[in-house]
């Protein structure tokens, strides 16, 4: 079994983004293990699980209904992005292997790169060099900056033409372990604070081992937001996180209003810790990766 976590940049509009969800619903041996949507990040995320094969037929019919239906030269949302598909992971489960992953990854580049004229950029396990192991440095310069970028020639695509799709972009795959997507919102809608705060935590500038921050401002609550990615929560455990994030609003004179998760999370992430002592909203059984494929398994 693989999962794939597919971001799309759009998060505002319904419609479109329950069109991707069915089109991933009806894919056969493929299941929706969940998605959502958010207005401020103007951006969706789906959780997918099944048979490599199937994942990528899954995944190129939502690569089709974005191209047609998102167009970034309108997209404006808070959270760093380069396409309408803005990011593809292949991540290993039961009875898979990363080495599968890297070769699905490479399979469904060169696909979207001849079907859809669309840039492709391979990253972490699948990087062809290393400067483009690292999704923020794939992203650095968002859309907005890609037409320039792709001139360089360290910036050159791996799959697809040395120029944006018009509307669409460009877009990043490859292959990867489990991580945890987990934003902590504050008590503040001071974006200065955030962003300080999350400079502090990022391994980056020598903060808490494989964690990723940056600071956002969400228009639609009117507050900051700590946004996270843990890249091995066997290292630093996400309680690690909420407390470290806490003690620097703390330290700052504000508080953490609420944490989330995008996606879903492993089961023992969860051990030692708890929704109430994350501060975690709308959580659920659901949400635990391991739970939501067994709900699901009766699609098989």
């Amino acid at each position: 079994m693989i999962e794939s976590v597919p971001n799309v940049s759009e998060g505002v509009r319904s419609t479109v983004v329950d069109a991707i969800a069915a089109a991933i619903d009806a894919t056969p041996h493929v299941l929706l293990l969940n998605h959502s949507a958010d207005p401020s990040h103007n951006r969706s995320v789906y959780t997918c699980a099944g048979d490599g094969a199937r994942v990528v037929d899954a995944l190129l019919s939502l690569v089709r209904i974005a191209v047609e239906q998102i167009d970034m030269r309108q997209h404006h949302g808070a959270h760093p992005r380069i396409g309408a598909v803005d990011v593809v992971p292949f991540i290993p489960l039961s009875g898979s292997s990363i080495d599968e992953c890297v070769a699905l990854s490479r399979t469904f580049a060169r696909t979207v790169a001849e079907r859809f004229s669309i840039p492709v950029f391979l990253y972490e396990r699948s990087a062809s060099v290393p400067h483009r192991q690292r999704l923020e440095e794939i992203r650095r310069g968002q859309f907005e900056g890609l037409a320039d970028k792709l001139t360089l020639p360290d910036w050159q695509p791996d799959f697809g033409p040395s120029h944006p799709h018009p509307t669409a972009g460009a877009m990043v795959t490859g292959a990867r372990m489990p991580l945890i997507a987990f934003n902590i919102n504050l008590t503040t809608d001071r974006v200065d604070v955030a962003s300080a705060i999350a400079r502090v935590i990022r391994e980056r500038n020598g903060g808490l081992p494989c964690v990723k921050a940056l600071g956002l401002f969400l228009p639609h609550l009117g507050i900051a937001q700590v946004s996270m990615n843990l890249t091995d929560y066997t290292r630093t455990p996400v309680q690690a996180v909420f407390d470290a994030v806490e003690r620097e609003a703390h330290a700052r004179g504000v508080g953490v209003l609420e944490s989330e998760l995008i996606g879903l999370i492993p089961a023992d992430a969860l051990a030692g810790t708890s929704a109430d002592r994350l501060k975690l909203t709308g959580f659920s059984p659901e949400r635990v990766l391991e739970h939501a494929i067994a709900l699901r398994t009766q699609k098989f």
